[in-house]
C-alpha cells in the first residue's frame, strides 16, 4: 500500500497552484456526467503503459504518437497498443504532439518529474492546456484517483483557461518510465481504473 501523503504538496494543476482532494468533497466521491472519450499515450514503459491497460480493461478507447519504429526502452511498443508512429524516433515529436492532439494532460511521477515528465508539462504550458501532475509517491491510489475526478469536473476540465474545457475530452497520460520508477505501471493502471470504473463508461469496440 502507498504511504500516505506527507505534504498536500503532491499535486499541481495548469494554474501552478498546489491542490489536495478532500474525502469529504461531493465532487470527489461521483464520477464525471459524461465519459472520457479516449486516453493517449506515447507508449513507453511506466505510466504511459498503465494508462493504456487501464483504458483497455475498463473499455475505453485509447492511441496516441509514438516513435518511429515503436521505439521504447524496453524495446519495441507491443502491437496490442494502438499507437500511431510518428515521422521520427526521437521521444519529444510524440511528447508535444500527444500534449497537442489531448484536451488535458495528467503526468504521473514518483518524486519530482524530470526528463520526458518534464517536458510534457513544458509543453503542457506552451499550447496552454490543463494539466495535472501528481506525486505517486506520496499518494495512495484512491487518492489520486479521487483528485483526477475533482479535476474532470462535471461538463469538462476544470482549467485555469476558460476557453479551454471541453466535455468528453480526450486525456493524454504521461509521466515517469518503469526504469525511472519501478512500480509506477501498476499504480497508474490500479489508479485509472479506480477513477474510470467500468460501469461508468460505455463499453465497445475501440
Amino acid at each position: 500500500m502507498a504511504a500516505r501523503p506527507r505534504s498536500s504538496r503532491f499535486i499541481r494543476d495548469s494554474t501552478g497552484l498546489s491542490q489536495a482532494p478532500t474525502k469529504t468533497s461531493p465532487m470527489a466521491r461521483q464520477h464525471p456526467s459524461t465519459p472520457i472519450l479516449k486516453i493517449i499515450s506515447g507508449g513507453q514503459t511506466g505510466a504511459d503503459r498503465g494508462a493504456l491497460d487501464a483504458a483497455m480493461i475498463a473499455g475505453i478507447r485509447h492511441g496516441g504518437w509514438c516513435p518511429r519504429g515503436r521505439k521504447a526502452e524496453d524495446g519495441e511498443i507491443p502491437a496490442k497498443y494502438r499507437l500511431v508512429e510518428t515521422y521520427t524516433s526521437h521521444f519529444a515529436a510524440r511528447t508535444e504532439q500527444n500534449v497537442i492532439d489531448s484536451h488535458g494532460t495528467v503526468v504521473f511521477t514518483f518524486g519530482k518529474p524530470r526528463g520526458g515528465s518534464e517536458k510534457t508539462l513544458a509543453f503542457a504550458r506552451k499550447y496552454r492546456r490543463p494539466c495535472l501532475q501528481m506525486d505517486l509517491k506520496v499518494v495512495t491510489n484512491e487518492q489520486a484517483a479521487l483528485a483526477l475526478l475533482e479535476w474532470l469536473q462535471p461538463g469538462g476540465l476544470s482549467t485555469a483557461y476558460p476557453e479551454c474545457p471541453q466535455p468528453n475530452p480526450v486525456l493524454n497520460i504521461a509521466g515517469s518510465r518503469e526504469s525511472e520508477a519501478p512500480g509506477i505501471q501498476v499504480r497508474v493502471q490500479e489508479t485509472m481504473l479506480i477513477a474510470f470504473n467500468p460501469p461508468f463508461y460505455p463499453t465497445g469496440p475501440e
